[in-house]
């Protein structure tokens, strides 16, 4: 009876120590709170005199310096500037474009002898771009002058016969007077007389032809110089020596139209496609402020030349042309532009 007793004693569980065991984790994770909010509340204080410092540090400075305390005071009037600026009330896109280009080419059909131009290069107006062969040219002028040098000579000889002439009708006259001379003597002398006063007019007439003839050939031999119609730059070369310039095509394809292709940089400006809903912002002098595709922080100043009166009917767009008030080398033909027309 006693054994048993004793196995059921083992059998059972001592709950007095699962309770001490229980009450010492519960005092653990107290202490590690209390320790967690300890931590806590340094950080806070550490931070807040942090603050604090500077905040008295930035004191000091403006007190003991004067021009930081004036930098200090001067940096609202910065944000009162911003905000007195124009409101942009429309935006665009377009294009630079040049009102004044051309491609440059010979009213006649030649060979190309030299090109004396290249991409980039300045040219004034009057310069000559190029040469054709103008050999034949050439011999028409000097056949010319040599046509008007034979009209020269002549009237010469007409001038001293008629001088002979009028002399022969002097002494005609005289004879007849004295009854030396026949009325038929005289009548003829003054017959021939008016022949070449005919002459000479005749002959005044050819040197005048000859004159225009001889202009028109060098007229004709200087079209074999091409030159620059206005001041510009060179922006397209087209043609190499040796090969044919013509004024319109040949066919084949062999043949050039143009020497050359020049630009008028004075002449730039921005052409920007407007919607037709919004076209009513849009006046001419209106201020606007530019700003190139390749240079994004560059803001051009420019102002509305004109509106053109029609409409795109397939994009519901009118065209707007700007003036850029400030020339600038970085602005170049057909560059992407976008715009804000400013509220006046």
């Amino acid at each position: 009876m006693t054994d048993k007793s004793e196995l059921l004693n083992q059998l059972k569980i001592d709950r007095s120590e699962k309770e001490e065991t229980g009450g010492i984790s519960v005092l653990i994770l107290i202490v590690l709170m209390a320790f967690s909010a300890l931590l806590g509340g340094a950080g806070t204080w550490f931070m807040s005199s942090g603050a604090d410092a500077d905040k008295q540090t930035a004191v000091k400075a403006s007190v003991t310096s004067p021009a930081l305390a004036s930098n200090i005071a001067a940096t609202p009037a910065v944000s009162d500037d911003t905000a007195q600026r124009p409101e942009k009330i429309l935006n665009a896109s377009g294009y630079i474009t040049a009102r004044r280009m051309a491609t440059v080419s010979a009213e006649v059909m030649g060979l190309i002898t030299e090109v004396d131009v290249e991409e980039g290069m300045s040219v004034r107006k009057g310069q000559v771009l190029a040469r054709l062969d103008d050999a034949v040219a050439t011999v028409n002028l000097n056949y010319a002058l040599a046509q008007k040098a034979i009209a020269e000579t002549r009237i010469r000889r007409i001038l001293a016969n008629l001088a002979e002439a009028k002399r022969v009708v002097k002494r005609s006259k005289d004879l007849s007077l004295n009854n030396f001379s026949s009325i038929a003597a005289l009548t003829s002398a003054q017959a021939n007389m008016e022949s070449l006063e005919a002459d000479l007019i005749t002959a005044k007439a050819e040197i005048k032809v000859a004159g225009l003839e001889v202009e028109r050939q060098r007229e004709r031999l200087d079209n074999y110089t091409i030159r620059a119609p206005f001041d510009g730059v060179v922006t397209v070369k087209n043609a190499q020596p040796g090969e044919i310039v013509s004024p319109s095509s040949a066919g084949g394809g062999f043949t050039r139209t143009g020497i050359c292709t020049i630009v008028d940089m004075n002449s730039l400006e921005i052409e920007v496609d407007v919607n037709e809903a919004f076209i009513g912002r849009v006046f001419e002098g209106q201020k606007v402020e530019g700003r190139l595709d390749a240079y994004p922080d560059w803001t051009i100043p420019a102002s509305v030349i004109a509106v053109i009166p029609t409409a795109d009917r397939a994009k519901a767009t009118v065209r707007v042309r700007i003036r850029i008030d400030s020339k600038d080398a970085r602005i170049l033909p057909d560059m992407g532009v976008k715009v804000a027309f400013l509220k006046s």
